[in-house]
């Protein structure tokens, strides 16, 4: 692939990594790119160990193995790091983000010498804070969004919208949490990502 965005997804059986990769792969596909979203099979049992992944591109994707050298990484539960070499193939370049409540730089030790971007965000809170309870996939949607950016905010929080009126068409609040939810995780990763830019700069 010449050009584009490759994403490997970690998380545990039943926390929506799986379905948060194909929900990015359908919000970029509406904003005219070229995108893969798949899990990689295993044993899908609540809890375990589950891999997903995306790739998003402005040209046409020929492509079809899975994703060994991602520039994004997106761990959805944070034990996995004590399991799971979730930085294997990530570029230097490229970026790790973690659902966790610890700071990037608590964290990085456990990352096997990664020195690329490392990001944190609490999905956990954000979710029990705007939904009521642990989904954390609606927020690592947005840090990844946020992160990566793959797309505008604007053009991402209008396509979610639409998404979630399809989905939960019955339940006004399910979406207002949600859209909360995206919004205030925006806010955290763009100011985090503004400020990694500066030290680097």
């Amino acid at each position: 692939m010449k050009s584009g965005l490759e994403i490997r997804w970690h998380g545990r059986g039943g926390q929506g990594a799986k379905t948060a990769a194909l929900l990015l792969a359908d919000v970029a596909f509406k904003t005219g790119q070229y995108v893969q979203g798949f899990p990689e099979y295993g044993p899908e049992r609540m809890g375990a160990p589950i891999t997903a992944y995306n790739r998003i591109s402005r040209e046409q994707i020929r492509v079809h193995s899975n994703i060994y050298t991602p520039d994004l990484v997106v761990v959805v539960d944070e034990t996995l790091l004590h399991s799971v070499n979730v930085t294997a193939g990530l570029k230097q370049d490229g970026a790790i983000i973690i659902n966790t409540p610890k700071t990037s730089e608590e964290i990085r030790p456990l990352l096997n010498g990664y020195q690329g971007s490392v990001y944190t965000v609490d999905a956990r809170k954000i979710s029990e804070d705007t939904l009521g309870k642990n989904f954390p996939n609606s927020p690592m949607l947005a840090a990844a969004v946020a992160v990566s950016g793959v797309m505008e905010r604007e053009e991402f929080i209008s396509e979610m919208r639409a998404s979630y009126q399809h989905k939960f068409a019955k339940k006004p609040e399910v979406i207002e949490g949600n859209m909360k939810a995206l919004t205030v995780t925006f806010d955290v990763l763009e100011d985090a990502v503004a400020q990694s830019m500066q030290r680097s700069a």
